[in-house]
């Protein structure tokens, strides 16, 4: 063999193994590269979430993720909005005083909307994430008197379609009312207050 065909040989070998080698190192970058980009359920934890409500009937329900939590938002009823009145001598803070929510929400119906009720779907007693009974009466597996909200079948606390707390129960105050604000007619952007819109709230 002369020393031509050697060289040859040598000149495609190289060439071959830098080219494997070069494939192989971009399998390996890939996933590396990809580690480093914030997963979908990461950015849910802290970032704002946008949740449309454009589908969201008159008495449902939908759930989100903001913060590693459930964010609930009720779309209430005429029905609803009237029981919370019905309801306010048995609820322990009516006013929400010894509560959180944005100043927007110190109101009987916790929210900006009368509509539509955003909070965060964990009991303040020890953390539980209650049931939804939305329904009234006896359906709800509650009594013929209860007129709809949410109950924690834990350690019994009961709140009603404005989040606000019963009574006697173990749960001290309100559910949490979080940051939001209406994106527009059809979208609710949780984690941002609406004076402070292009900035995530703390």
């Amino acid at each position: 063999m002369s020393d031509e065909d050697m060289d040859i040989k040598r000149r495609t070998f190289l060439i071959g193994t830098t080219c494997l080698g070069l494939v192989g190192t971009g399998f390996v970058a890939v996933p590396f590269i990809k580690s480093m980009s914030p997963s979908d359920r990461a950015k849910a934890a802290g970032a704002p979430v946008e949740i449309d409500i454009s589908k969201l009937r008159p008495g449902d329900i939908m759930v989100e993720e903001w913060r590693g939590s459930p964010v609930w938002v009720v779309r209430r009823t005429p029905s609803m909005l009237a029981s919370l009145k019905e309801v306010e001598s048995e609820v322990a803070d009516p006013g929400s005083q010894k509560s959180k929510q944005p100043a927007y929400a110190a109101n009987v119906y916790r929210s900006l909307k009368e509509e539509y009720l955003v909070v965060v779907g964990i009991c303040t007693h020890l953390g539980c994430s209650p049931d939804k009974r939305l329904a009234a009466g006896a359906v709800s597996g509650l009594g013929d008197n209860w007129q709809g909200g949410f109950f924690c079948p834990c350690h019994g606390s009961k709140f009603d379609l404005a989040g606000r707390v019963y009574k006697n129960v173990p749960a001290p105050t309100n559910l949490v009312v979080p940051p939001y604000h209406y994106k527009d007619a059809n979208s609710i952007i949780i984690g941002i207050d609406p004076s402070d819109k292009k900035g995530a709230a703390a």
